[in-house]
Parts: C-alpha cells; structure tokens; sequence
C-alpha cells in the first residue's frame, strides 16, 4: 500500500502513565512522515486527512491528561490528608515487651546491655523521646533486660526500641536480633506476670525476682512515661506475683543443693530452730559461702567457719555484717567439730575429713542425742563408715538431690496452678486496659455538648433582651439539666466502675466507637494523642 501511495510512515506511540488507562492514538510532534514527490493535489488532500487526523487525537489525548490530572491531584490531597496525624492512628497502640534473658542470650551479651537502677528513669525518658513509643519501662536485673513499651505502631516501635538498645550498648543491631524476644499484647502482659510470680527464673518460684518488679514500679512513679497503662501493668503483676506465691507456695522447698543441706538439717533439731544450735561450716567456697547465706536466711545469727585462709571468710563477713562468723584454721578443725551440733562440709579435699574413728571420739550433746554430718562435698568429706555409729547422722549429696528432685516435681505443680491464677489476673487487667479507652471518648463527648450548650445558651439570651438574674439562672440550669440528662445514657454504657451490671469489655469498645463516629469526636481524640507525643518529644 505504501508503494501505491508513494510514501512510508514510521510512528512511535506513547502510552500514558496511569495503567489503568489503554494506549491511544499518536501525538502529532511524534509522526513523521517520509515520501516521495507527488502532484500537488494528492499532497494537498494528504497533508489535510493527517491535519485532521492530529487535531482529533491531540483532543483526546488533552481530555485523557486533564481527568489524570484530576485522579493524579485527588490521590494527593488524600496523601496530605493520611498526614503525620494518620500514622500514628492507622493501628492501635499496643503493649509490647522486647528483651533478652538468660534463656535467649549469653552472659557477654547481656551484661552490655545491663542498666544500672539509677538508670532506670532516665532510660524511661529516652525511650518515651522516641517517635511512636508512648510509655516505658525497663526490667534489668543479672538475668534479664527487658524493655516494656506502649507503641503507636508495632513495627516502628520494635525498630526504634532495638535500635536504642543497640545505641546505649554497643551491641550491633543484628546481633540483637539474634538473641532477642519479642511479645505483643496479652503475651506481653503474661509473660510479666509470669516473670514476676517466679515462672520465668532459673529457680523456679524464686522470690528476688518481684522484689525487682516492685523496684521499677518504685522508681517509675512520678517519671514522664511511665503513666496509666505501663503503671497498670506493673501494678497488675505485682498483685498476680503476691497471689502466686501465697496460694500456691511455690517457694516453699529447695531447689538447690546448699538451701536443701540447710533445710534438711533444721528439720533434724529438735525446736527446728538455728537460734541456740552451734553450727560449723569447714570450707568457704562457692557452695560454703551459698550454706552461709541460706543459714542466715534461715535465723542462723552465730556460726563457725573453718578454712584454710581467712581471706574468704572476712569477704563473706563484710557482706553479711548482721552474722557473727568466727574463723578458725584448719589445724582446729577437730576441736571445732566436738563443739558443734550441725557440721556442715564443703572442700575440694580428695581424702576423707571425718573417718569413723575421728567421729567417735568426738562428745556428743546429751540434749540432740547425735550429731548431723551434712557433706555437699564431691568426693566426699564424711566417709561413709561414720553413718554406723549410733551418735552421728550422716546425709551427702546424693540424699539432698532426691530432696531437691521432689521439690521440682512439686514446684512444676504449683507452676501449672500458678497459670490459672496468671489467667484470672490477665483478664482482670485486660479489661481494666479497656476501660481506659472510653476515657477519652467521655471527657470529648462532655466537651462536644458543653460548646454547643454555651453556645445555645448565649443566642438564647441574647434574644431576649433585657431579663432578671433570676430568670438567667432558670434558662442556665435549664440548658445544664438538659445536657447532665442527655450524658446520662452515654456515660452509664461507657462506664465501667465494678457494677455487677456493667458492660462487658468488647459491647464497651463497640459503644465507645458508635459514639466517636456519631459526634466526629475520634479526630480531636487523635489530635491529644498526636499533641502530647508531640510536645515530650520537644522536650
């Protein structure tokens, strides 16, 4: 057909940048035209059908610009809209627990990330300086660092959160992510309430641990950051850590070698009692200085401690300044022991300490009857032939891991019955949280009625001109009374005060936002919330 014509044409075409929009026709600047002479009719007649041709496709393509320009312009106002504001509303605030204990990390690692007790506000301040992280607190004791935080948004805050621990300890955000947890919510709330009854230690049911819960609870009050909601997690924990411990006595029975070799023995004295038994201790290691302070723990004011140096013994008589330790050498060992009623042994001997014939010559008291032998030591320091004699009672290792094996058994018990309790606590506090979230609709609902009661009020009297005091008075409680009725439906289903009639957490939460969306009352609630980030953060 070209060669009939006598030209060839060559078009580029161009396909706008809406994919929703099907390629058209061509823009004239882009067709180009290549031909051979022709007579000066059949160029006219061509150049006018391409004139035309032009026209109407540029119309086109003008109409198709200005419509994607309106699209183009729409969709930037709703950008602008979904503004700084938006992000901080598009998720709910959430509660959220990043940390690394010692199930999860290593020592060299979480030692880098310890904070000092004194640190603690000052990390609160920090934390709450961030962008999406609204409250704060942090848990750091020789087993864990756990930061708790309410975040606007859950992803922002985990990265801001990680990226603070690894600004103030060196520690690479990578590495971090390594060994860290993370838990979001009710998981978040239970794994606190787990930690604080115990459930979380190495030494299940241990008591340390919610004495340092208390601790941050202590130091956070008054703290910009920690506020309602963090406040109210600390507070719901300790209550949960109390009940715990006191109906299920899961700290009760040893879990340890040395805290078993001090109970067995106060279950063998006669009262049950350290008050008036003469207590030896032979070897003031690791485990001998733990026998010490589980001695003093139990009433054990007045001891004797036989070692080889006395270096040791002063340490452990610094620390423990309300105990009268006496230190003896070795060489007056024997003497030591035929004053003693308990002996209890902790070296690295290889060879025996007390034999038989060492044990018989040694007097007995004529009130205990025998003496008790208590040996943690491996090898052991008591030979075995000590036990034939009727004035001493012998018990090593292997009697006190049996003790110590049965009061797991029993501590895993109470821990399956310490959950049932956490479970209580954790809805208790749950809907607790959920009531909080009708505050804001309350005191905004309150405002919304008082501007237009004011308002009403002010055309009202204004015309009617000139009126008594009295008859103001009358209009005034008029328009109030009005109003205090009007709340009264509203506030009896947003209010949760323990009625046995109120309303259940989730009819709460669907009324609360039927309320929002009816008076347009979420946007000022989200400005408070955006107003006072905004303001800490200049802080």
């Amino acid at each position: 057909m070209a060669a009939a014509f006598g030209f060839a044409t060559s078009i580029a075409t161009s396909t706008p940048s809406n994919p929703n929009l099907r390629p058209l026709a061509v823009s004239c600047p882009q067709l180009q035209t290549f031909y051979k002479p022709l007579n000066n009719r059949r160029a006219s007649a061509l150049n006018q059908s391409l004139r035309v041709r032009c026209e109407s496709v540029s119309q086109n393509l003008n109409t198709i610009d200005k419509e994607e320009l309106k699209r183009s312009s729409a969709m930037a106002l709703a950008q602008l809209k979904a503004s700084a504001i938006d992000r901080y509303t598009k998720e709910k605030s959430s509660i959220i627990v990043i940390g690394l204990n010692v199930h999860t990390a290593p020592v060299d690692v979480r030692e880098k990330l310890a904070i000092q007790e004194a640190q603690w506000p000052q990390a609160i301040r920090e934390l709450c300086a961030l962008n999406h992280i609204e409250e704060a607190a942090v848990l750091s004791t020789c087993n864990r660092i756990e930061v708790y935080v309410v975040a606007l948004s859950q992803h922002r805050g985990v990265k801001e959160v990680t990226e603070w621990m690894s600004k103030i300890s060196g520690v690479s955000v990578s590495e971090l992510c390594q060994h860290r947890f993370m838990l979001y919510n009710k998981d978040a709330t239970r794994h606190l309430f787990e930690v604080a009854s115990g459930l979380n230690s190495i030494v299940l049911g241990e008591g340390q641990i919610l004495a340092q819960v208390k601790q941050v609870k202590k130091l956070g009050q008054g703290v910009d950051g920690f506020n309602k909601k963090i406040g109210g997690l600390f507070e719901h924990a300790i209550i949960t850590g109390k009940r715990v411990r006191t109906e299920t006595n899961i700290s009760s029975g040893s879990v340890s070698v040395s805290s078993a070799a001090v109970e067995l023995a106060l279950m063998k004295l006669p009262e049950s009692s350290y008050a008036t038994t003469r207590v030896l201790l032979i070897g003031a290691g690791k485990m001998g200085k733990l026998v010490i302070k589980h001695l003093a723990a139990k009433g054990c004011k007045e001891m004797v401690v036989v070692n080889r140096t006395e270096e040791k013994v002063a340490l452990i008589r610094e620390e423990l300044k309300d105990i009268q330790i006496i230190y003896k050498p070795l060489s007056e060992m024997m003497a030591c022991a035929a004053e003693a009623d308990v002996i209890f042994t902790s070296t690295a001997s290889d060879t025996p300490l007390f034999l038989k014939e060492h044990a018989q010559t040694l007097p007995v008291d004529t009130e205990m009857g025998r003496r008790l032998f208590i040996d943690i030591s491996v090898p052991r320091n008591v030979g075995p032939c000590v036990s034939d004699l009727e004035t001493a009672e012998v018990y090593n290792v292997d009697d006190l891991k049996d003790i110590v094996a049965a009061n797991k058994e029993d501590r895993l018990r109470k821990a399956m019955e310490a959950q049932i309790i956490i479970s209580e606590e954790l809805e208790h506090f749950e809907a607790w949280k959920d009531s909080l979230e009708a505050v804001p609709t309350i005191k905004k609902l309150r405002a919304y009625l008082e501007r237009i009661r004011a308002s009403e009020l002010d055309k009202c009297l204004s015309k009617m001109g000139d009126i008594t005091d009295k008859q103001k008075k009358a209009i005034y409680d008029l328009s109030m009374g009005m109003m205090k009725k009007f709340l009264h439906g509203p506030m009896q289903h947003l209010r949760c005060d323990g009625r046995s009639d109120c309303q259940k957490p989730e009819e709460m939460l669907e009324i609360m936002h039927a309320v929002n969306r009816m008076f347009d009352l979420e946007t000022e609630i989200i400005l408070d919330t955006v107003r006072t980030k905004m303001e800490r953060i200049k802080k």
